[in-house]
């Protein structure tokens, strides 16, 4: 009886993981700066393999991440950091709530020799299922 007990201890974490993956769901949605309007009239995003993907971002050689998820209540927490050689990284936040998202996307710029210490620009996104 203590190992079925410990099997089924074992199996809640990859049951939760489960739940709360966001594989085949891609989102249309829109971008811009923080506190402005939008500058990127369409950007997919998808999840698929535990990986996430921003469609807008292969013009500028950013990877796909492995993201994160948290469940809470009706809706699903994600965090990813996506990175390109040329360009730096990116650290995605976003809210999913039924057949909406919406977040926040940090760049943080890769430092060149006439910007050492350049600040992240922050970016809100917003957009609907597919």
């Amino acid at each position: 009886m203590k190992r079925f007990a410990w099997a089924l201890l074992c199996l809640i974490p990859l049951v939760a993981a489960a739940q709360n993956s966001l594989d085949g769901r891609r989102f249309d949605t829109q971008a811009g700066f923080t506190g402005k309007p939008a500058h990127i009239a369409r950007d997919i995003l998808s999840f698929a393999e535990g990986k996430f993907h921003s469609s807008d971002c292969d013009q500028y050689g950013y990877d796909k991440g492995s993201y994160r998820t948290t469940a809470n209540g009706d809706s699903i927490t994600f965090e990813v950091e996506t990175r390109s050689e040329q360009h730096g990284r990116n650290v995605w936040k976003g809210v999913i709530r039924g057949d909406s998202v919406e977040g926040t996307m940090m760049f943080y710029r890769k430092p060149t020799w006439y910007r050492p210490n350049p600040e992240p620009l922050e970016h809100w996104f917003k957009g609907k299922a597919m």
